[in-house]
């Protein structure tokens, strides 16, 4: 999941369905063939699913969404990273946040201005303490991880645990 690609195509998907068509609209500057290799990994590993299949143009057009496995990266495939591999994961996150805010402020939308923040608190937490506040995040946002139809506005949620050095 790590790949820029894979990253920016789950972060598409986010809780909500997109066939392989919408992919490349949202993802313009992915080359066609890479896509869908990105999108066949990410298949493989259960973190993105077919929903449905529709013969569209002599083809079939999928419709995907996110799978079983959670659309995250877990501690111990962080604790085998390397410093570099690690530096570049996280680079990617920053890189693809930093291009939502870019696409958000080119919008000027008042709107969606209500919508925006960004904050840094510190906590004092030990490892315990930390799968509580997970969990119970879990639990909070649950109801909010689908779309639905009652013209709520999509946002992405964006978290970073950095330990003091």
């Amino acid at each position: 999941m790590l790949h820029p690609v894979r990253l920016r195509i789950i972060q598409q998907l986010g809780g909500r369905n997109r066939t392989t068509a919408q992919l490349r609209e949202a993802l313009p500057d992915i080359p066609q063939a890479t896509l869908y290799r990105h999108v066949a990994a990410l298949l493989d590993a259960k973190v993105v699913a077919v929903v449905d299949e529709r013969r569209s143009r002599g083809a079939i057009e999928r419709t995907l969404a996110l799978g079983d496995r959670m659309a995250a990266v877990d501690h111990a495939e962080l604790s085998v990273m390397s410093s570099a591999q690690l530096s570049t994961a996280f680079l990617t996150f920053l890189g693809d946040v930093t291009g939502d805010f870019d696409r958000f402020l080119s919008a000027d939308s008042p709107e969606a201005r209500e919508l925006v923040g960004f904050a840094r608190t510190p906590l004092y937490v030990n490892r315990e303490d930390l799968a509580t506040i997970q969990s119970r995040l879990a639990e909070l946002l649950t109801p909010y991880l689908t779309e639905r139809e009652d013209g709520q506005q999509r946002v992405n949620l964006a978290t970073i645990l950095l330990p003091d050095a």
